[in-house]
């Protein structure tokens, strides 16, 4: 990947941070956004982060994002690689009947319309050099449903994939691809914390016993499949959502 510009969401830290430094030892220029000014300081510090950018920003801010992306935009001259990653449940509750309507907005503002946001932002100049990746982060819960997340969570997930498909059938022409990764349960400190507050012992292992790889994801195992989306090699794969959960869901 040397000489690609890539751009990373959500990547200070956790699932992120793995992709972007992933992406950064292919040999790509990576710039990551995130929201904690803390979580930033510490990514400085790990020598797999080296050399890459890091800038703050609350991306469920339409102004803050708009300043920002026009700024790096006119410095980079555009880039090349555009990771969605960020989303979560924010500790929204897993039960459809206790979700606000506040519950929904927050859920949907950074999973869908953060991403909305910076592809659009990147898209034009990926067109005007007839190359470009963007990979959405979906999820296995928005393919198959959710053990421990809610509706809200489930439903914008489903809706990062379904405009992964949109989005492939209207810019491959122009030499992009798009694609989603769908992670299952990747042991990250926020998804540990979830399985902990939600999830019994006993229930956590009968989840792993219905993996048939028996084990939970890694951060590593999703890296890689970002990495491979945003490879030269992955020229003829687009519209595609990449199961990575160890064979807990499966589709054909």
């Amino acid at each position: 990947m040397e000489g690609r510009k890539a751009l990373v969401s959500a990547a200070a830290d956790g699932l992120g941070a793995a992709v972007a430094a992933r992406l950064a030892e292919e040999g790509a220029t990576v710039t990551v956004l995130d929201r904690s000014l803390d979580a930033i300081e510490a990514a400085r510090q790990r020598p797999e982060m080296a050399g890459i950018r890091f800038e703050q920003v609350d991306l469920t801010d339409t102004g803050e994002t708009h300043a920002l992306m026009t700024r790096l935009v006119a410095q980079t001259g555009g880039f090349d690689i555009l990771v969605n990653n960020a989303g979560g449940s924010l500790h929204t509750p897993a039960k459809f009947l206790e979700e606000t309507d506040e519950d929904w907005d927050r859920v949907l503002a950074l999973n869908v319309i953060s991403a909305v946001r910076l592809t659009r932002a990147v898209l034009p100049a990926m067109v005007e050099r007839g190359w470009g990746r963007v990979i959405n982060m979906g999820s296995k819960a928005g393919r198959y449903g959710s053990l421990f997340t809610g509706a809200n969570y489930v439903a914008s997930k489903g809706a990062i994939q379904s405009m992964t498909l949109q989005l492939a059938q209207e810019f491959g022409p122009h030499g992009i691809t798009v694609n989603a990764v769908c992670p299952g349960a990747i042991l990250t400190p926020r998804v540990e914390g979830l399985l902990a507050e939600r999830m019994s012992a006993s229930e956590r292992a009968a989840v792993i016993a219905a993996i048939p790889v028996r084990r939970n994801g890694k951060v590593a195992d999703v890296a890689a499949a970002v990495a491979y989306f945003a490879s030269d090699e992955a020229g003829f794969v687009t519209g595609q959502l990449l199961d990575v959960n160890g064979g807990q869901g499966m589709a054909s």
